[in-house]
Protein backbone atom coordinates (compact mmCIF):
# COMPACT_ATOMS: atom_id res chain seq x y z
CA UNK A 1 0.00 0.00 0.00
CA UNK A 2 2.77 2.37 0.55
CA UNK A 3 4.98 1.61 -2.56
CA UNK A 4 1.20 1.93 -4.51
CA UNK A 5 0.86 5.58 -2.72
CA UNK A 6 4.65 6.24 -3.26
CA UNK A 7 4.10 5.66 -7.07
CA UNK A 8 1.02 7.88 -7.19
CA UNK A 9 2.74 10.90 -5.73
CA UNK A 10 5.42 10.66 -8.04
CA UNK A 11 3.24 10.15 -11.06
CA UNK A 12 1.35 13.21 -9.99
CA UNK A 13 4.75 15.25 -9.63
CA UNK A 14 5.73 14.69 -13.01
CA UNK A 15 2.59 15.16 -14.80
CA UNK A 16 2.19 18.66 -12.83
CA UNK A 17 5.68 19.45 -14.05
CA UNK A 18 4.74 18.74 -17.79
CA UNK A 19 1.41 19.66 -17.62
CA UNK A 20 2.50 23.26 -16.18
CA UNK A 21 5.17 23.69 -18.49
CA UNK A 22 2.16 23.22 -21.77
CA UNK A 23 -0.01 25.33 -19.78
CA UNK A 24 2.00 28.60 -18.88
CA UNK A 25 3.42 28.16 -22.71
CA UNK A 26 -0.51 28.20 -23.77
CA UNK A 27 -1.00 31.41 -21.98
CA UNK A 28 1.76 33.17 -23.01
CA UNK A 29 1.97 32.35 -26.84
CA UNK A 30 -1.04 30.28 -27.76
CA UNK A 31 -4.03 31.76 -26.44
CA UNK A 32 -6.66 30.47 -29.05
CA UNK A 33 -6.18 27.14 -28.22
CA UNK A 34 -6.32 27.45 -24.23
CA UNK A 35 -9.84 25.95 -24.34
CA UNK A 36 -8.63 22.35 -25.61
CA UNK A 37 -6.72 22.11 -22.26
CA UNK A 38 -10.34 22.28 -20.16
CA UNK A 39 -13.47 19.98 -19.73
CA UNK A 40 -16.49 21.31 -21.43
CA UNK A 41 -17.84 21.78 -18.05
CA UNK A 42 -14.77 23.24 -16.23
CA UNK A 43 -15.24 26.62 -13.62
CA UNK A 44 -12.56 28.82 -14.05
CA UNK A 45 -11.74 32.13 -11.72
CA UNK A 46 -9.09 35.01 -13.23
CA UNK A 47 -8.27 37.56 -10.33
CA UNK A 48 -12.15 36.81 -9.19
CA UNK A 49 -13.94 37.35 -13.09
CA UNK A 50 -15.21 33.88 -13.38
CA UNK A 51 -16.35 31.98 -16.70
CA UNK A 52 -17.69 28.20 -17.01
CA UNK A 53 -17.35 25.80 -20.20
CA UNK A 54 -14.97 25.71 -22.07
CA UNK A 55 -15.40 28.26 -24.96
CA UNK A 56 -15.97 31.10 -22.22
CA UNK A 57 -12.84 30.28 -21.12
CA UNK A 58 -11.07 30.37 -24.00
CA UNK A 59 -12.60 34.39 -25.22
CA UNK A 60 -11.38 35.25 -21.53
CA UNK A 61 -8.08 33.84 -21.91
CA UNK A 62 -7.86 35.83 -25.72
CA UNK A 63 -9.22 39.09 -24.76
CA UNK A 64 -6.09 39.24 -21.84
CA UNK A 65 -2.92 41.16 -22.63
CA UNK A 66 -0.07 39.74 -23.95
CA UNK A 67 2.21 38.15 -21.15
CA UNK A 68 5.50 36.38 -19.74
CA UNK A 69 5.05 33.80 -16.74
CA UNK A 70 7.57 32.61 -14.35
CA UNK A 71 6.65 29.68 -12.57
CA UNK A 72 8.93 29.94 -9.24
CA UNK A 73 6.79 27.54 -7.08
CA UNK A 74 4.60 23.86 -8.08
CA UNK A 75 3.05 21.67 -5.48
CA UNK A 76 0.75 18.87 -6.48
CA UNK A 77 -1.31 15.51 -4.78
CA UNK A 78 -3.45 13.02 -6.14
CA UNK A 79 -6.93 13.10 -4.87
CA UNK A 80 -7.79 10.04 -3.45
CA UNK A 81 -9.93 7.46 -5.65
CA UNK A 82 -12.85 7.42 -3.52
CA UNK A 83 -13.41 10.97 -3.21
CA UNK A 84 -13.43 11.31 -7.33
CA UNK A 85 -15.30 8.19 -7.92
CA UNK A 86 -11.69 6.27 -8.89
CA UNK A 87 -11.44 8.94 -11.55
CA UNK A 88 -7.44 9.57 -11.74
CA UNK A 89 -7.28 13.67 -10.53
CA UNK A 90 -4.83 15.88 -9.35
CA UNK A 91 -4.08 19.11 -7.91
CA UNK A 92 -1.75 21.86 -8.47
CA UNK A 93 -0.80 24.68 -6.60
CA UNK A 94 1.57 27.19 -8.66
CA UNK A 95 3.16 30.28 -7.65
CA UNK A 96 5.47 32.62 -9.29
CA UNK A 97 5.71 35.92 -11.51
CA UNK A 98 4.02 37.57 -14.49
CA UNK A 99 4.43 40.43 -16.45
CA UNK A 100 1.60 41.75 -18.66
CA UNK A 101 2.39 44.08 -21.68
CA UNK A 102 2.34 47.77 -20.40
CA UNK A 103 1.81 46.69 -16.27
CA UNK A 104 4.20 46.21 -14.02
CA UNK A 105 5.46 42.78 -12.95
CA UNK A 106 3.72 41.32 -10.09
CA UNK A 107 3.71 37.66 -8.72
CA UNK A 108 0.44 35.10 -9.05
CA UNK A 109 -0.77 32.39 -7.46
CA UNK A 110 -2.75 29.40 -9.26
CA UNK A 111 -4.30 26.09 -8.75
CA UNK A 112 -5.61 23.77 -10.95
CA UNK A 113 -7.86 20.51 -10.13
CA UNK A 114 -6.80 18.61 -13.56
CA UNK A 115 -8.33 15.18 -14.38
CA UNK A 116 -7.54 12.59 -17.05
CA UNK A 117 -10.20 12.12 -19.94
CA UNK A 118 -9.18 10.13 -22.79
CA UNK A 119 -5.18 9.99 -22.38
CA UNK A 120 -5.18 13.66 -21.82
CA UNK A 121 -4.91 15.88 -18.64
CA UNK A 122 -7.73 18.71 -19.02
CA UNK A 123 -8.52 21.28 -16.34
CA UNK A 124 -11.97 20.81 -14.26
CA UNK A 125 -11.20 23.80 -12.28
CA UNK A 126 -8.78 26.91 -12.19
CA UNK A 127 -8.19 29.45 -9.81
CA UNK A 128 -5.84 32.54 -10.44
CA UNK A 129 -4.90 34.84 -8.48
CA UNK A 130 -2.48 38.15 -9.15
CA UNK A 131 -0.54 39.71 -5.80
CA UNK A 132 -0.83 43.08 -6.60
CA UNK A 133 1.13 45.97 -4.36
Amino acid sequence: LLQELKTKIETCARTAEDFTRLYYASVDSRRHQMGRLYIDTAVFSWNGNGATGRDMIERYFVELPSSIHQMLTLDAQPIMDPLVANQLTYLIMTSGTVKFVDHAMCNFQQSFIVTAENDKWKIASDCYRLQQT
